[in-house]
């Protein structure tokens, strides 16, 4: 044996037997066969993974996409029965996390809040939604297996796949041929975006009706980013996080007894009229505010945050998030986490403006990584040497000309059955609960289509569905919504 591999060792140094290159195939698919029991009911189906060609003009192959796709056997009228498209964010993060802990049909190991659970692997999700809708989960360029082509140098044009309208672009073309080929045109279609794919979504939305012809029903954004808030800066952009401040500081019992005394749910109200109607008129007035007014709004702020007066006079009433999250729990040698404010981290020194590290991200790595490698490789049965991505080389990202609030708008004008739903978890510091709310006000100027949004909260953080109770609430508010939202026969008309 030894003999034989020095041999073909030899051979390939010479160039006369060439090793295998470490390359994905750019269209391929395996199938294989499993089961679930799904709220106490046992469902046979079909999982194909694979990759599927993006396409140049020309018609050669400029990336292949890594998907995964689950469909319910001995459907009778596949037409009926609705599809489920799948994104996650970042940009540049894999399709992973709403894959393997939300909606598929097999979850990480974690226990009942979400932390990770040794030996590593996945079990089953009594909660999937795969008994109402089949679900495809995609990777966009260069996340997961997906990769351009060619995988990296000059030759790869990085404004086809890289930015906010270069990505919407290239993923409704593939979605196009995605439905094409698995013959789902007449099915209802719902796409999901979870982070950065709430961005995703709300473009696609329009992209998909008005290059592909391809309407939807449904637009669910799961702890969507508005990066027309986010990154604008200004009045609503300093004060929109404090209703989080709120409730992260309930959680870890920093607030008032006036408050703590009161559920969660009870109070959020009153922080969000108050950030409505006081804070952001206060911080519009700058500089020029009257010093008693600044000093009233900054002991309401206190009491809603947890912090205290002085710091937040001492920032002029803006309080960042880095801020909050590094000096909340100070006292007690904490920094709470960004994107789920339960998690605790511990810094090298608590003197600063923003914590070491994303406590929470160091804990979901612990446990998805290993579970998506397991998972595909050993039980969908995709063999690669290629890595997977959890997060991709994307970036520089092209953020300009974010038109996409006003995509979802007009594919909502434009399509009667069009509807949202958006989830956010009340500790999420990165795209707060209440930001998502905000964007959701900010969709429809006219009002008039307000009775086609629904809006969920759940008491976890950005990726709710972690927390046992919120995974199976979440999904099932996905499964009320596939449910109430297909036309069943109704012409598309006002």
């Amino acid at each position: 044996m030894k003999r034989t591999l020095f041999i073909l060792s030899l051979l390939v140094g010479f160039g006369l037997v060439h090793a295998q290159e470490r390359k994905l195939p750019v269209d391929t698919v395996v199938t294989t066969q499993h089961s679930v029991t799904i709220n106490g009911s046992p469902l046979n189906y079909t999982a194909k993974t694979g990759t599927q060609p993006v396409w140049d003009e020309s018609g050669k192959p400029m990336a292949a996409l890594h998907y995964t796709y689950y469909t319910k056997n001995n459907v009778k009228d596949r037409a009926s029965r609705p599809l489920l498209i799948s994104f996650n964010g970042g940009p540049g993060s894999a399709s992973v996390w709403m894959h393997l802990a939300y909606t598929g049909p097999r979850m990480l190991k974690i226990d009942d809040e979400g932390y990770p659970v040794q030996p590593y692997g996945v079990k089953e999700n009594p909660y999937s939604v795969l008994d109402v809708t089949d679900i495809v989960y995609v990777n966009p360029a260069n996340t997961g297996y997906s990769r351009t082509i060619p995988e990296t140098g000059k030759e790869v044009n990085r404004d086809t796949f890289f930015g906010i309208n270069a990505d919407i672009k290239y993923l409704a073309e593939w979605l196009n041929t995605f439905v094409t080929r698995n013959n789902r045109w007449r099915s209802p279609k719902y796409i999901i975006g979870e982070s950065y794919g709430g961005t995703r979504v709300m473009g696609l939305s329009l992209a998909l009706q008005n290059q592909q012809w391809m309407y939807l029903n449904g637009v669910i954004m799961v702890s969507p980013a508005d990066y027309k808030v986010i990154r604008k800066g200004g009045p609503v952009s300093d004060a929109i996080s404090l209703p989080y401040f709120t409730a992260t500081a309930w959680h870890h019992k920093k607030l008032p007894a006036a408050l703590q005394q009161k559920d969660l749910l009870e109070i959020l109200p009153e922080t969000e009229e108050f950030t409505l109607n006081t804070l952001i008129p206060a911080l519009s007035k700058g500089g020029f505010i009257d010093s008693a007014e600044k000093n009233a709004v900054a002991k309401k702020m206190a009491y809603y945050s947890g912090l205290s007066e002085k710091e937040i006079l001492d920032q002029n009433l803006v309080v960042s998030t880095r801020y909050f999250w590094k000096h909340l729990l100070q006292d007690e040698g904490y920094t709470t986490g960004r994107l789920d404010s339960r998690y605790l981290g511990i810094d090298r020194q608590m003197f600063g403006g923003r914590p070491d590290y994303n406590a929470e991200i160091s804990s979901w790595s612990h446990s998805f990584t290993p579970a998506i490698n397991y998972y595909l490789q050993e039980e969908l049965n995709f063999k690669t040497d290629i890595k997977y991505n959890m997060f991709g080389p994307v970036r520089p990202w092209n953020n300009e000309n974010d038109n996409t609030r006003e995509n979802l708008r007009q594919a909502m004008a434009q399509n009667p059955f069009l509807n949202v739903l958006i989830q956010s978890g009340y500790y999420d510091g990165a795209t707060t609960y209440f930001n998502a709310k905000y964007t959701m006000w900010q969709v429809d100027p006219s009002g008039r289509m307000k009775d086609r949004f629904e809006f969920k909260g759940y008491r976890s953080g950005h990726m709710m569905y972690l927390r046992k109770e919120d995974l199976q609430q979440a999904n099932e508010d996905i499964r009320v919504f596939i449910k109430r939202t297909m036309s069943n026969g109704k012409s598309a008309k006002y």
